[in-house]
């Protein structure tokens, strides 16, 4: 396992941001919505686009408290790697950044949502996704 993650430098900016924008919580809140909307896309992100490590930091219980195992599970599923892999920090680190990008993305088509709406209508759109490719 790994003990702490640490963002992009731009990401640091846009976790704080979306954080202040959405009223969610605080910054590990939206940085493990970021972490699953990048999940959800299902994509294999490559090690090699790996971004610096200069943002903000979350040690593994801070960004996914005690479902730790659950959110590695996740990265093991996608990647067919195990829960032991050398490079599941990486993936992690990956993702969020990933996710982080994505949700600014999105916020910043729909800045009239207040952050539940925001967050419910990614949620519904995925969800119609789902049923459409069934």
């Amino acid at each position: 396992m790994f003990k702490s993650i640490k963002t992009s430098k731009e990401n640091k900016e846009i976790v704080q941001n979306l954080t202040r924008q959405l009223s969610l919580g605080p910054e590990n809140v939206i940085a493990r919505l970021a972490f699953a909307f990048s999940i959800s896309q299902k994509r294999k992100l490559q090690l090699a686009d790996i971004q610096d490590s200069q943002g903000k930091e979350y040690s593994s219980s801070v960004l996914f408290g005690d479902k730790l195992p659950y959110y590695t599970a996740m990265v093991c599923q996608i990647y067919r790697i195990n829960k032991i892999d050398k490079n599941i920090s990486k993936y992690v680190k990956l993702h969020l950044d990933d996710g982080l990008r994505l949700l600014n993305i999105e916020y910043s088509k729909s800045k009239n949502l207040n952050g539940f709406e925001f967050i419910s209508d990614i949620i519904g759109r995925g969800l119609k996704l789902n049923q459409i490719k069934r």
